[in-house]
């Protein structure tokens, strides 16, 4: 009896047990989160930060470039982050709930998730996010049962960690070697020489894309996750944790709360994004933009995330566009799985090994794929959740995790 009981504890979330608004927020978010990647997907990826590294900016391809990032640059990725922070509480409640080591468990998943992450990014795509979000769920589980005002106050010191980091870089170029400042540049606005090396490495096939994703994965785990990812990741997470213990993210609060923080949120957000673009291109987007310039979207963007977060919350109560929420919601169910297949059908469309048009494609063109993705994504997930408990990838992290097959039926 005490075994049988132990493995009835030691089992995930039933299905009538999910919280709409938060399956709903996730799929927002995912599917969101696509506007920016497919720059990285299909483009260099000096292209991603600087937009004068490579493609074309003028007409209507300037202008998707401008509405991207004011719209969709760090503001998805900041509402995916501060649902994994939100997450790692969840769960861990519940299995306190049932008896179970929250610890034990929450280890477990979340080494889990590093392999698929490591595969991910060395395997298929540099740009992985999930490797940085295991660590980071490593480091902040410690801190999930401090109240919510301390979680928010430490959340936000970490995120300034990573601002400081970046203005003290941007505001100490004068003083950094000659000779470092051109390979700085050089990765910042690459040469043509550098451009298309890349373009060419990523239509080559599968082997030889290796080196330079094996390259760019090993930067962004180390050099970037400690002067960025970390602070950054790590801080939305515990503003996640936050959000979740005050029922912000549970549509729990009232309707004047939601029109107010999105009303100061996008207002403020979109104000400090856009002054962040009109200084850029006034500085011809020269190598302190990096630094200095990035900071007006990295604070506008985490405003934007927390309007866009509102306005969900507020649609998840009003039942309001009841097909296509259901299928948003269905995506947001099966998040991993769907985030992984944005990347194997981008790479399958961009890489040499399969239909190589890795640098061809202009951001106009850009959108026509991001939402023919969209659609692929919201009408597979609404079928699978029709018949499945658990997305594909969600069902092995599962099963892996609790040590015994689930049921997926």
């Amino acid at each position: 009896m005490k075994t049988d009981s132990l493995k009835e504890s030691l089992t995930p979330t039933r299905l009538q047990g999910r919280i709409r608004s938060l399956d709903l927020l996730r799929g927002f978010a995912l599917l969101g989160i696509l506007i920016m990647n497919i720059q990285s997907f299909s483009m260099v990826g000096a292209a991603y930060f600087n937009p004068t590294a490579f493609g074309d900016l003028t007409g209507s391809n300037g202008w998707v470039y401008i509405l991207s990032h004011l719209l969709a640059d760090q503001k998805f990725m900041t509402l995916f982050t501060i649902l994994f922070g939100a997450g790692i509480v969840l769960m861990t409640s519940r299995a306190e709930a049932r008896g179970v080591s929250s610890a034990g468990l929450h280890y477990r998943r979340t080494v889990i998730l590093l392999g698929f992450g490591l595969l991910h990014a060395y395997l298929l795509w540099a740009g992985d996010v999930l490797v940085s979000y295991a660590l980071c769920s490593l480091v902040v589980f410690p801190l999930r049962k401090l109240s919510p005002k301390t979680l928010l106050t430490l959340g936000l010191g970490s995120v300034l960690i990573g601002s400081v980091i970046f203005l003290f870089i941007g505001l100490s170029l004068g003083y950094i070697p000659p000779e470092d400042q051109a390979e700085m540049m050089d990765n910042w606005k690459p040469s043509a020489e550098r451009v298309q090396e890349e373009v060419t490495v990523y239509r080559s096939g599968w082997l030889k894309q290796m080196e330079k994703r094996v390259d760019t994965a090993l930067g962004i785990q180390t050099k970037v996750f400690l002067m960025w990812g970390l602070w950054r990741a790590g801080g939305l997470m515990l503003i996640g944790m936050a959000f979740f213990k005050w029922g912000v993210l549970t549509a729990a609060r009232s309707t004047r709360f939601y029109f107010g923080l999105a009303a100061a949120g996008l207002t403020l957000g979109w104000t400090l994004s856009s002054y962040g673009l009109v200084h850029n291109f006034s500085r011809n987007w020269s190598l302190d933009c990096q630094f200095i310039g990035s900071q007006y979207n990295y604070w506008g963007s985490i405003l934007v995330g927390l309007g866009y977060l509102s306005l969900v919350m507020l649609i998840s109560r009003s039942q309001v566009g009841g097909r296509l929420l259901r299928s948003v919601s269905a995506v947001g169910r099966t998040a991993l799985s769907n985030y992984l297949l944005q990347t194997v059908l981008c790479t399958t469309l961009f890489y040499g090994h399969g239909f190589g048009l890795f640098g061809s494609v202009e951001r106009t063109a850009q959108v026509a794929i991001v939402l023919a993705v969209w659609i692929v994504q919201l009408i597979a997930s609404s079928w699978w959740v029709k018949r499945f408990r658990y997305g594909p990838t969600e069902w092995v992290w599962r099963s892996l995790t609790y040590g015994q097959f689930q049921p997926i039926r």
